[in-house]
């Protein structure tokens, strides 16, 4: 399954929506998620599971890259 997930690059900073950034990740769940992204110090603000008609769209954007970890 294909997450996107937006965070914060630092996790010790207040969130702020316009600093918010996002990526794609595959992952067998939520939780698997969060284990690959442990040694990053990520604010994760969501993770959102990407399927259908959604996930459709954004493999469409030019900012779909997909991260291998």
């Amino acid at each position: 399954m294909i997450y996107k997930v937006y965070y914060q690059e630092d996790a010790l900073e207040v969130p702020v929506r316009e600093n918010t950034k996002s990526l794609y990740l595959e992952a067998t769940n939520e939780r698997d998620v969060r284990t690959k992204l442990k040694d990053r110090n990520y604010n994760i603000e969501f993770i959102q599971l990407l399927e259908g008609n959604y996930l459709e769209y954004e493999q469409n954007s030019p900012n779909f890259k997909l991260e291998n970890i």
